[in-house]
């Protein structure tokens, strides 16, 4: 495996003339390069395939995944306390003074 710069990973890509064409003009309506737009196409694909980007996305989904499990068992898990009924509201009687 090729490393670059800073531990970088470089593989040679082939493309063929139309899609290299348009990504070139891609790439400069976009006022970006081709490593800018692989980059993006590359984080899509991984956002895609539920893969996390970095180490913070990892965690924050780790962390969701956590919090819809323990709501899940909380929904799950019966109660200690005993059930009562909603008891009806009596009417008050009237009184009627003589």
């Amino acid at each position: 495996m090729a490393r670059g710069e800073d531990g970088q990973v470089r593989k040679l890509i082939a493309f063929d003339q139309d899609t290299f064409d348009k990504l070139k003009q891609l790439g400069r309506d976009q006022m970006l390069g081709l490593q800018d737009l692989a980059d993006e196409a590359f984080m899509d694909l991984l956002e895609k395939h539920g893969v996390p980007a970095d180490l913070k996305d990892a965690l924050r989904r780790s962390a969701a995944e956590d919090d819809a499990t323990a709501a899940r068992e909380r929904k799950d898990k019966p109660s200690n306390r005993p059930k009562t009924r909603a008891r009806p509201k009596r009417k008050q009687r009237s009184r009627i003074s003589a």
